[in-house]
């Protein structure tokens, strides 16, 4: 997803945040895999921020003493200034949740609850690319450009690996780390240092607003439609029932639908969407730590009546892997492309009272046939491997989205 949550720190900042994240890695200790957020934004109640918890909890009067004695240490020692007593308190929040060895795991203050409440409405202020992180090798890449976009201006391409924001390397940061960085105020300018096809170059982009239509739609012929879906946000669900009803309305008997570079979003959006066209039966169910299990259910009302193909990706993630396995567990359509992500796991942000909030990590997904693609993601029918040379070269040639067209085309003339 785009440069979303936390403001760039100072490297005073980062100091402090490091040493209490070693305090409190030192006292937390838990285990779960990474990728990209998938949010649960069924109801939360707000948590009270109170006193101090019960003796066998982690704040407690020995951490607290020695915290104090690591703060009078650095009072007497540290050499940079600047540091406030906020940067060291949200130090300590953050270093506790990076403890959970959870990367989707995030403190946000309120005003990056804030922000990050508008980026789910599809408006932000960043430089228009998905920003996605490799599950092999943990670095950072662009997953999707966004048309009419800074990204789209400055040349940035899918698949570019970023080394480096404005000089910091990416190396052992998070996803949200990096896209932070990225992420800056309107009219100033993010220095990009990128690796394409092995060689490295920098590039100089200007942020501005960035008001995300997730999803694009048109005609491709008289018979076939096509609407890609790059994000699932609050704005997604109507804009898709939208661009549906048009492909409809102007004659299609074939559709595409593109998740390709998708890196998901709510949960609720992607399960909106395949309700409407879906047959009866389950969309996902989910299952928390005690075994509590949610399920989201379809009605068949609406079930698609032309043939359907889905392009995929290994951009393809969390909520969009969601409405593929939904779709192909149903057989109401053919995958097509190379295997998904592989996130089968769910979020949730809930707010403290002071305004501030935390994301957790707090279940696991499955297909309606109940598979969980953690890890490994969803194989596509019909494998198609994407043509990067001719995509980015004179011809400008799609041949995943021509192997779709020319499937559907057999489909309906045989």
């Amino acid at each position: 997803m785009d440069v979303e949550e936390k403001q760039k720190r100072s490297n005073s900042g980062y100091g402090l945040g490091l040493i209490t994240g070693i305090l409190m890695s030192a006292l937390v200790v838990c285990g779960i895999w990474a990728g990209k957020i998938l949010l649960d934004k069924g109801p939360t109640k707000e948590v009270a921020v109170t006193g101090l918890s019960k003796d066998d909890s982690v704040v407690n009067s020995e951490t607290l003493s020695k915290m104090a004695a690591i703060e009078r240490t650095v009072d007497d020692n540290f050499y940079f200034e600047g540091v406030t007593t906020e940067d060291i308190q949200t130090g300590i929040y953050r270093g506790m949740l990076s403890a959970l060895d959870d990367k989707y795991a995030v403190y946000y203050t309120a005003e990056e609850l804030n922000s990050q409440r508008q980026s789910n409405e599809g408006v932000y202020y960043g430089i228009g690319a998905y920003v996605m992180m490799n599950a092999e090798t943990e670095t950072p890449y662009i997953s999707g450009v966004i048309m009419g976009t800074p990204a789209e201006e400055a040349g940035l391409q899918i698949n570019d690996i970023i080394y480096a924001v404005d000089g910091t390397s990416t190396f052992q940061l998070t996803l949200e780390e990096t896209t932070a960085l990225i992420k800056g105020e309107e009219g100033t300018h993010v220095t990009l240092t990128l690796i394409r096809n092995g060689a490295a170059f920098e590039q100089d982009v200007v942020r501005r607003k960035v008001n995300n239509p997730t999803v694009t739609s048109e005609m491709l012929d008289e018979e076939i439609g096509y609407i890609a879906i790059s994000e699932f946000k609050d704005v997604t669900v109507d804009q898709f029932t939208e661009a549906y009803a048009v492909m409809k309305g102007s004659g299609a008997k074939g559709l595409i639908l593109d998740l390709r570079g998708n890196p998901g979003g709510l949960l609720d959006a992607a399960v909106s969407i395949g309700q409407q066209i879906l047959p009866e039966g389950l969309v996902v169910y989910t299952e928390d730590k005690g075994g509590g299990r949610v399920e989201y259910a379809c009605d068949g009302t609406r079930k698609i009546e032309m043939p359907l193909v889905v392009l995929v990706n290994g951009g393809s993630a969390s909520a969009s892997e969601v409405l593929t396995g939904a779709i192909k567990d149903h057989g109401v359509g053919t995958v097509m492309g190379t295997t998904t992500y592989g996130k089968g796991i769910v979020q949730k942000i809930i707010q403290l009272s002071d305004g501030s909030g935390i994301k957790l990590t707090t279940s696991a997904y499955f297909t309606p046939h109940g598979n969980n693609i953690h890890g490994t993601g969803i194989e596509p029918d019909v494998e198609v491997e994407f043509d990067a040379e001719a995509y980015y070269g004179e011809e400008s040639t799609d041949n995943q989205l021509e192997e779709a067209r020319k499937f559907l085309e057999k489909k309906l003339h045989g």
